[in-house]
């Protein structure tokens, strides 16, 4: 008889499919080395998985794409070939003594 201490099971879960949100940031990174020799140092926005929208100010690059076609998901990278700066909420906590 098989010691029960040593029985494993085997779980297959379905897998999800990729939200639009992850195409664009994946059809992003794709393009990264080509974006790097024509859009560097700006935001580019990637809708249906091309660049549709280009500029310095990433939140007027998204406008300007919502503006043309709704509120859609869309990817709105910095095309550089260093790690991109992280966002902050702008709360500022102070410390307590």
């Amino acid at each position: 008889m098989s010691d029960p201490k040593q029985v494993t099971h085997e779980v297959k879960l379905p897998e999800r499919e990729m939200t639009k949100f992850e195409r664009e940031r994946r059809a992003f990174l794709r393009l990264l080395p080509q974006l790097l020799t024509t859009h560097r140092g700006q935001y580019v926005a990637i809708h249906q998985e091309t660049v549709v929208e280009s500029g310095t100010d990433r939140a007027d690059v998204a406008m300007k794409v919502w503006q043309r076609v709704g509120g859609v998901d869309l990817y709105v990278g910095l095309v550089t070939d260093e790690p991109e700066p992280i966002s902050r909420s702008g709360v500022v906590r102070k410390k307590h003594d």
